[in-house]
């Protein structure tokens, strides 16, 4: 994986942790052309990079983790239905619902619209006390279509996912958590470390367990519950004869902690 230290994304690698910042700390982070280009190819690279176990999303800067849309580039849209299949095609949030690695963000500060939007699609979120969450589209005259729309419903059912989307109205980390948003609330100055202690955490896991528990969850939560079980069955008869499950069953006996390889 190369480290990115310039630009509107940047990703270092720490361990087995990619960390990817949005960068541009003096627009709160807004999603510009930029972010909506680099940011998935940071992901797409870090998931296929072996090397890498878990990935992580931050914002630069103290003020804001990502505050959506940078409504300076909101411009009238020429021919919307080639605009509406060209986003049902490839939206740049698809990397996030494709990657298979454990995915964290570490929200602080300003958490709203795409950027909101950005958390729910990763896989674990976990928010400073100083976090303030909403989504304002529908007082710019758009909705949420990252995806938005669709993750609240199933996360918090129609009423709350009316209330908060049709009101657009902000709330903090401890009501975040309440609702399920986030799951973890810490100290402003324990964001990163309590980010890099869960990542470090799953990075001991092995790779492939991981992969399809997302997978059974991920997948299973669009199917009915008996073709959910027979996906759940599917994946850890897949699992049954890893190396690394045979690996965690040997260190269990011989009392050592495991070395997983990943295969």
């Amino acid at each position: 994986m190369l480290e990115v230290t310039e630009g509107a994304v940047l990703v270092t690698r720490r361990d087995a942790v990619a960390w990817i910042t949005l960068n541009r700390p003096d627009a709160l982070n807004a999603i510009n052309i930029e972010i909506q280009a680099r940011l998935p190819a940071a992901i797409r690279e870090a998931d296929a990079d072996p090397a890498i176990r878990v990935l992580v999303i931050q914002g630069a800067g103290p003020r804001s983790f990502c505050a959506g849309a940078d409504i300076k580039e909101f411009t009238a849209v020429d021919e919307p239905l080639a605009r509406r299949q060209s986003r049902m095609r490839d939206h740049w949030i698809d990397a996030l619902d494709q990657c298979q690695k454990p995915l964290i963000a570490a929200i602080h500060g300003f958490c709203l619209g795409g950027g909101l939007e950005i958390a729910l699609a990763c896989d674990i979120r976990v928010a400073a006390g100083d976090a303030q969450f909403a989504f304002p589209e529908t007082g710019l005259g758009i909705i949420p279509a990252a995806g938005g729309t669709q993750r609240v419903v199933r996360m918090l059912g129609w009423a709350q996912a009316l209330d908060l989307i049709l009101t657009g109205r902000r709330f903090g980390a401890e009501e975040a958590k309440v609702l399920g948003l986030v799951t973890r609330v810490v100290a402003p100055d324990a964001l990163q470390p309590a980010a890099e202690e869960l990542a470090l955490a799953l990075a001991g896991k092995p790779p492939l367990a991981l992969q399809f528990a997302k997978e059974a969850i991920r997948k299973g939560g669009e199917l009915d519950y008996a073709a959910g079980r027979r996906l759940e069955t599917d994946l850890l008869t897949h699992l049954l004869n890893t190396s690394d499950r045979l690996e965690a069953a040997q260190a269990f006996r011989e009392k050592r902690p495991p070395r997983f390889s990943g295969r």
